[in-house]
């Protein structure tokens, strides 16, 4: 089920979700960054996108973060968990969301190239179906940064051309 209702609450979180996007854009990496939550509140997994850096698929930014929840919990099982990630994941990183049976999603700016509801991961009954999921959260913040890292990205190899139609549209 997807929702685009927001809350302050998870303004809150994604704030600290973008920040942890910035520090991958300083590393010169897609600026992603994701956050899981408890039911507590409390923030036990943090990640940012180091696919680059680590010459990994498997170092996205909510694997990342997935991974430490785990670590912090001592437990696979993140049931009463939340994920916040500056943009819609992947079918691979959504997997893993249902695999560990978060129960909420919350994410930026949808990615009409790569996200996870282009595939049909979303509805296979082999993973848990019951994921909340609440789109748009500050998507235009994390739009901006995610524009900005791929028009430097365009200069620094010399692809950049002021004003065309590929400055004002990216697919992430």
């Amino acid at each position: 089920m997807l929702e685009k209702k927001q809350s302050e609450r998870d303004i809150i979180y994604m704030q600290e979700a973008l920040a942890l996007a910035q520090a991958a854009f300083d590393m010169n990496e897609v600026p992603i960054g994701a956050i899981v939550v408890n039911a507590n509140g409390v923030v036990i997994g943090r990640g940012y996108n180091q696919v680059e850096g680590r010459k990994s698929q498997c170092a996205h930014a909510e694997m990342t973060a997935i991974m430490q929840a785990s670590t912090t919990k001592g437990d696979w099982r993140l049931d009463d968990c939340s994920l916040y990630v500056t943009l819609e994941p992947c079918s691979m990183c959504y997997s893993l969301i249902r695999l560990s049976r978060i129960q909420s999603l919350i994410f930026g700016a949808s990615s009409p190239r790569f996200g996870y509801q282009l595939d049909n991961v979303a509805t296979s009954s082999v993973y848990k179906n019951d994921v909340r999921v609440v789109s748009s959260v500050c998507a235009a913040q994390a739009e901006h940064l995610l524009k900005r890292f791929f028009q430097m990205q365009r200069i620094k190899k010399g692809e950049h051309k002021s004003g065309s139609q590929e400055d004002q549209s990216e697919s992430y």
